[in-house]
């Protein structure tokens, strides 16, 4: 039996629960941690939120660790949330890329300013609901690993975590499937067991970032839609309003469906295409991270552009400012600037860096 410290992160969902109360049954000295991290907006009466960390959700994990018997804060994190996730968020829009704010939360809220305050409280390990998993690489290190299940797995958001973090961090769900984590909840007879998971942005909890962009002062100028070629075959409402690969709400009337293909922020237009010209073989990725760093400056791995996407096979160079190409076997389909682009050998990730 452990007697170790872990403070475990509570979303209020049923990932986190059953982990917290795993720890406990461990033998863990389990500390219960919600974070507020954004005023909600207004919401229906009796309607509850489809997002993480919502003010029910805050008092869901309460009623979790008052069930298992653990001690339980809540702790404000409102302004650093605003400043290094929502501010970035809108930033990144308003530059014509498409942000990932789960990431950059992981990266600079729950890994780092999080991290700092459970070993404040005297904590070994943080402990968070992730599917993912870290192994030994047998020399001493942390390898960051995927989830037990596939249909699950959150290794993609991780890509950030240091060695120095993987050393201090546990995912207790990660070597689960989804179905015996409900089983289990039910088992512990959490509160939470039949609730459902968390799903838009959770600072967006209507889905609708455009609004919330614009509600933020981000106004951009109409301009033109194209083509390939150069071709003016429409008009856009502001660059905000468009992603790559996005293939509906265009208002263009063509023979075959459109998609954006790219967003040009120094002409001010939109460029589309059809499907098959968002295809790209390679792409350039800044802000590299390495859990361990490369041996050697080119290598094989897998790349994996989204969340859902599938790793696909590659060729990488590592370059001197901290940046690194991917040269993909088979080109990929939407690789879009802002997002992440994670390398894996077979389970383990090898680091990431955000696409330019």
């Amino acid at each position: 039996m452990s007697h170790k410290r872990v403070v475990i992160a509570m979303s209020g969902g049923v990932d986190s629960s059953v982990s917290a109360a795993l720890l406990k049954e461990q033998g863990y000295d389990v500390f219960g941690v919600s974070l507020q991290l954004y005023d909600p907006l207004p919401k229906e009466p009796g309607c509850r939120l489809k997002t993480c960390c919502s003010l029910d959700d805050v008092l869901d994990a309460g009623r979790v660790a008052k069930k298992l018997g653990i001690r339980f804060e809540v702790i404000d994190m409102r302004a650093e949330f605003k400043e290094l996730v929502i501010n970035y968020f809108i930033a990144e829009y308003a530059a014509g890329r498409t942000p990932n704010p789960c990431i950059r939360c992981n990266e600079l809220i729950k890994f780092d300013l999080l991290l700092k305050k459970a070993k404040e409280m005297g904590a070994d390990l943080l402990a968070t609901g992730h599917y993912a998993r870290t192994g030994d690489d047998g020399n001493g290190r942390k390898r960051l690993l995927t989830g037990l299940d596939p249909l699950k797995d959150q290794s993609y958001f991780l890509f950030t975590l240091t060695q120095e973090q993987l050393q201090q961090v546990i995912f207790p769900v990660g070597m689960l499937e989804k179905p015996e984590v409900r089983r289990l909840a039910a088992e512990f007879s959490l509160p939470v067991a039949q609730k459902h998971e968390s799903q838009e942005i959770c600072f967006i909890p209507d889905n609708d970032y455009v609004k919330f962009l614009e509600s933020h002062g981000v106004t951009q100028k109409p301009g033109e839609i194209v083509t390939g070629e150069g071709t003016v075959i429409g008009r856009h409402s502001g660059l905000h309003r468009y992603t790559v690969g996005q293939r509906k709400g265009l208002g263009i009337a063509w023979k075959q469906p459109l998609h954006v293909n790219s967003i040009d922020t120094e002409n001010n237009r939109v460029v589309v295409g059809e499907r098959c010209e968002l295809e790209r073989s390679r792409l350039t990725a800044e802000r590299a991270t390495w859990s361990i760093a490369p041996a050697v400056t080119e290598f094989r791995a897998a790349c994996r552009i989204r969340y859902r996407h599938t790793p696909a096979p590659c060729r990488v160079v590592i370059f001197a400012d901290n940046r690194f190409e991917v040269y993909f076997d088979t080109p990929q389909i939407s690789v879009t600037p802002g997002q992440a682009a994670v390398l894996y050998d077979g389970e383990a990730v090898l680091g990431g860096g955000w696409i330019e």
